[in-house]
């Protein structure tokens, strides 16, 4: 990797004519948007971009701070041995650089060792607690693996021509993009042609993203328009589809009001082949970017739950029922709880699809679904759904703090007759700071131990941090 580097000349030999030597810096650590981390000889921090720990380096500063600044690597003296050559020709520091990556001068093994110590600093920091045991990371393919995604459009007057891709580093301009190694192969190798395609558009200048998703059977592209489309540009559009073997989907405003260009094409899915489950959706739900890694952590977080035939299961946060279904598989009954009716509505079509389709893989368990305000859990509501052995929490990136208070509360309010707290929870995280903040009150106020926790290398390449944990209640 060293001719790839920037490095420093040698070092003046005169010493009587040298000029001072130059201010280098030992890195130490990797933060969370993977900037290598250095303190000069007064105690100051450095955060400096593409960086690695173990390197010696030399930075412009172009940020201060009293108590830190912020720089980007300009020399390397030591390389660490985990530095790579990155794979993607638009990835760097340079100006026009792709931002959709952070990481992948660094090797992807390295990456999951750096998410797994970020999810435990923070348990500890934050929480003020370490796991019992640290599990092995779910990690998978490097490449190709992002199923999900959220392309810009920008018509540039100027040079009369399109972009679309990620934004640049640190920019609102789009790269100059020709492909995306993270991307699947064939959806990299539409980013060429979408430009010609929209650039022959009378509507190019007001689509502003393209949204992709890819399901088990179908490549769906969500464009995003401010005005009408013209039927010249409807029809340019149909005939982009038919060579490329895609499905467009097209949305005028908010997310609502997307509709499929043309029905009767096959519908978009993943699927949990373990559990017999197949999961429609459409392309702007929710759904995780990479299904591989998907699969992988239902059947971890499954096995962590360990449900037994005769239990009751909540799925707190169910979304479309990504885990509330492979749930029915094994439980007595499951609750699944969301914050929106529309989306509770989805859970329960799935839910039916799915239990008139088993075939050989046998009947689901009676499941329900509910909405609630999830940011507003109470003890009261808590009690009202009733006693279940085993809790699946999957919240967004801002926890369930309300949801661990109230079991909190009814933990320091003593023992009741007619509701009990679980036994145990299972808690799927996308933001490792909350996780810390809710298992913290898990731990020390509600009566729970931390048994496990470990890292999902969901976003490689990325900063991005998904972890696991599994709770156990302590006896009373």
């Amino acid at each position: 990797m060293s001719d790839a580097l920037p490095h420093a000349p040698a070092p003046e030999t005169d010493t009587a004519t040298a000029a001072p030597p130059p201010p280098w810096l030992e890195v130490h650590a990797l933060d969370l948007e993977a900037q290598g981390v250095a303190r000069r000889q007064d105690g100051k921090v450095v955060f400096i971009e593409g960086a690695l720990p173990t390197e010696r380096v030399l930075a412009n500063v172009h940020r201060k701070k009293s108590q830190f600044e912020h720089a980007s690597l300009t020399a390397v003296l030591r390389e660490s041995s985990q530095r790579v050559r990155p794979a993607c020709p638009h990835f760097g520091l340079h100006e026009g650089a792709c931002g959709g990556c952070k990481m992948q001068h660094l090797h992807v093994g390295a990456q999951v060792a750096v998410k797994q110590r970020v999810l435990e600093d923070n348990l500890w920091h934050l929480g003020r607690l370490r796991p019992e045991r640290v599990l092995r990371p779910i990690e998978g393919p490097a490449w190709g693996y992002r199923d999900r995604g959220r392309l810009s459009v920008r018509y540039v007057r100027k040079k009369g021509e399109v972009l679309v891709g990620f934004h640049e580093r640190k920019s609102r301009y789009v790269a100059d993009m020709r492909e995306c190694r993270v991307l699947p192969p064939h959806v990299s190798a539409l980013l060429l042609p979408l430009r010609a395609l929209i650039g022959a558009m009378d509507a190019r200048e007001t689509l502003p993203q393209i949204e992709l998703a890819v399901g088990a059977e179908v490549t769906a592209l969500v464009l995003r328009h401010m005005e009408p489309l013209s039927t010249g540009d409807l029809a340019q559009l149909r005939a982009f589809a038919r060579t490329h073997g895609i499905q467009w989907w097209l949305q005028p405003k908010g997310p609502d009001t997307v509709r499929v260009l043309d029905e009767g094409g096959p519908q978009l899915s993943y699927q949990l082949p373990e559990y017999g489950i197949v999961m429609p959706y459409r392309p702007t739900d929710f759904t995780q970017v990479n299904a591989h890694i998907n699969r992988v952590l239902v059947h971890r977080a499954l096995g962590l739950l360990d449900v037994q035939r005769d239990e009751r299961v909540i799925d707190w946060f169910c979304g479309l029922g990504n885990f509330s279904l492979p749930l029915a598989t094994r439980a007595r009954e499951v609750l699944g709880v969301e914050g929106s009716e529309a989306l509770v509505a989805r859970s329960r079509e799935n839910y039916r699809r799915n239990a008139a389709e088993r075939g050989t893989h046998g009947p689901l368990a009676p499941t329900r679904f509910a909405a609630r305000n999830l940011f507003e859990i109470t003890p009261e509501v808590l009690v009202g759904d009733g006693t279940a052995q085993k809790w699946l929490v999957d919240p967004p990136r801002e926890g369930a703090h309300a949801l661990v208070q109230a079991l909190a509360q009814l933990h320091a309010g003593g023992e009741r007759s007619d509701w009990q707290a679980p036994q145990r929870i299972v808690y799927v995280s996308c933001n490792p700071a909350t996780l810390a903040r809710d298992a913290g009150v898990l731990v020390h106020e509600a009566g729970y131990r931390c048994v496990a926790a470990g890292a999902v290398n969901m976003f490689p390449h990325t900063a991005h941090v998904e972890s696991i944990a599994q709770f156990e209640r302590l006896p009373r």
